[in-house]
């Protein structure tokens, strides 16, 4: 039961940051954590980064918009790690 209501907080609070946080005027991005960002993906909205990595990878029109964040980060674990593993 307390699962239940926990997942309906969250998905709350989601929607309103995500409302929130497209309000917010942010300079363009050109560095981060020592790793250079490309122009275009500096100034690009969140909703825009999603959909260009569903489209470099191949998944379905707004696929990564409709996962949690953690779930977003564990992906991104996952296909950083396999890329590495290929080379």
């Amino acid at each position: 039961m307390m699962q239940w209501f926990y997942r309906i907080c969250i998905s709350v609070m989601e929607k309103v940051y995500v409302r929130m946080d497209a309000r917010l005027v942010r300079g363009v991005d050109i560095e981060l954590l020592g790793v250079k960002i490309d122009t275009d993906f500096g100034s690009m909205s969140r909703r825009e980064l999603c959909r260009h990595a569903d489209k470099r990878f191949g998944f379905e029109e707004d696929a990564l918009w409709r996962l949690p964040s953690t779930s977003k980060i564990r992906l991104a674990c996952q296909l950083a790690r396999n890329m590495r593993d290929k080379k």
